[in-house]
């Protein structure tokens, strides 16, 4: 059996639906079942609850081989050690106890940089990774850079005003995965019970790309002109805080930002192995378009 956390998340569904046409018997965790898609509720073991609850892991990984872990986001946490290795402790627990086969869990880039132990989200990851491994479980942290549908968080900006900002310099390149890439490799590893032990699976995307490439390839399949701003770390820090982030979390996401912009996703040496299929340009093309357009 397959547990899945988030499975009406971004990533989560998509492993969620993945692993559905695989005829592996399936269970999930959900703090609503009402979020999962009609047609396919009848085919699930559903848990309701939160998976930070010791309760509710206790009950959803009895009998589990494999896990699919993500840390839903809580923009009012009191710090970002809460959420990642706290939010995590009770299911960490659980695994040794049930004694589950697997972890699969979704992390970040940054291990044995010399930002690593000051990149706010990035450094609390790392220290959910070495939690969940020391519980003695088989575990591989799928470690990503940016997310490339986070730039469709300034759709409307990028439509009405042909712009997006970040802290980051326009011409720093860095890698960048699309999450239906991440949901295949989860999915992969899931479903493999031949490998052992604990370790990262980086996941690069294609290329390395600068916000300034990227304004660039906006503004060729949108047709319009698109343009790249920088923005301080204090303007960043609080444009979190007037949507409603706790000061630690806002500050998280800055100290990350700040480390990413030194140089924190560019220690990995990109392979092969490490490289996912799908481009900036195929996913502007297939989705950000449609959403500019509408």
């Amino acid at each position: 059996m397959i547990v899945i956390t988030t499975p009406a998340g971004q990533i989560g569904r998509q492993v969620l639906g993945s692993l559905l046409r695989s005829g592996e018997q399936l269970r999930v965790i959900a703090r609503d079942r009402s979020q999962l898609p009609a047609e396919v509720r009848g085919d699930l073991d559903i848990v309701e609850g939160s998976h930070g609850d010791a309760a509710v892991v206790d009950k959803a990984f009895a009998g589990a081989d494999a896990v699919f872990w993500l840390v839903p986001p809580d923009p009012r946490a009191p710090s970002v050690d809460a959420a990642f290795a706290g939010f995590t402790r009770p299911a960490a627990e659980a695994f040794t106890r049930h004694r589950v086969g697997r972890v699969v869990g979704v992390s970040m880039l940054g291990r044995g940089t010399p930002w690593a132990a000051h990149a706010g989200f990035v450094t609390a990851s790392l220290a959910m990774d070495d939690l969940i491994a020391a519980s003695g479980v088989a575990y591989r942290a799928l470690t990503n850079p940016y997310f490339i549908e986070d730039t469709a968080r300034q759709a409307e900006s990028i439509k009405h005003q042909g712009l997006f900002t970040a802290p980051i310099a326009g011409d720093r390149k860095r890698p960048a995965v699309a999450t239906r890439d991440i949901a295949a490799a989860a999915s992969r590893l899931l479903l493999d019970a031949s490998w052992t032990g604990a370790g990262e699976v980086p996941l690069l995307g294609p290329e390395d790309l600068s916000y300034n490439d990227m304004a660039q390839i906006m503004s060729q399949v949108l047709g319009t002109d698109v343009r790249f701003q920088q923005i301080t770390f204090d303007a960043y820090k609080d444009r979190f805080i007037r949507l409603g982030t706790s000061d630690a979390m806002a500050q998280g996401y800055t100290d990350m930002a700040r480390a990413k912009n030194e140089g924190l996703d560019n220690g990995v040496r990109r392979t092969p192995q490490n490289s996912t299929p799908t481009s900036f340009r195929q996913w502007c093309e297939e989705v950000l378009k449609p959403t500019v357009a509408s």
